[in-house]
């Protein structure tokens, strides 16, 4: 994927961007170690007590916590906060949590892409082009469900997101 991605036009951050996740292993926590690493704001709504399915969600995420540990509710707010909405999942079909995101970008309003292996990238930055998010949301599956998410997330990041 990386080579093609080389060649093909990648969305370029608008100034004040902001990437946003919930912090859960796999799609959320590699995007928000992705924008790290380039320096990129980020941060986001985590459940309260930083819950995830791993533990405790490290303290260096610069997330804040909701009033109820309920992963639904960061989950609604993320979408509710945020311009746009990438949803990764490594199958063609929605469920759990992947499936809530959805619903939530339906009830507020908010543009989404779900995003899949056979998803070409180029067909996302145009949807991240046409969207123009300053606050992106990305979410998906964590990893238990979904082993190699985070490698998968980081690198597709990699490929459509220029700075």
């Amino acid at each position: 994927m990386t080579e093609a991605c080389i060649e093909m036009e990648r969305f370029r951050l608008p100034y004040g961007f902001k990437l946003v996740s919930g912090g859960q292993s796999g799609a959320d926590r590699a995007a928000l170690d992705w924008a790290i690493e380039r320096k990129i704001e980020c941060g986001g709504w985590c459940p309260k007590g930083r819950k995830t399915e791993d533990g405790t969600l490290e303290a260096r995420y610069p997330l804040k916590e909701t009033a109820s540990s309920s992963y639904l509710q960061r989950t609604e707010w993320n979408v509710r906060d945020s311009d746009a909405t990438l949803i990764f999942t490594l199958t063609q079909e929605l469920d759990g949590g992947s499936k809530r995101t959805l619903e939530f970008a339906q009830k507020h309003g908010r543009p989404f892409k779900h995003v899949y292996p056979g998803v070409k990238p180029e067909s996302v930055v145009k949807f991240l082009q046409r969207v123009r998010p300053r606050v992106l949301n990305v979410a998906g599956k964590r990893e238990s469900s979904a082993p190699g998410i985070s490698a998968w997330v980081h690198d597709y990041l990699n490929g459509i997101i220029g700075s």
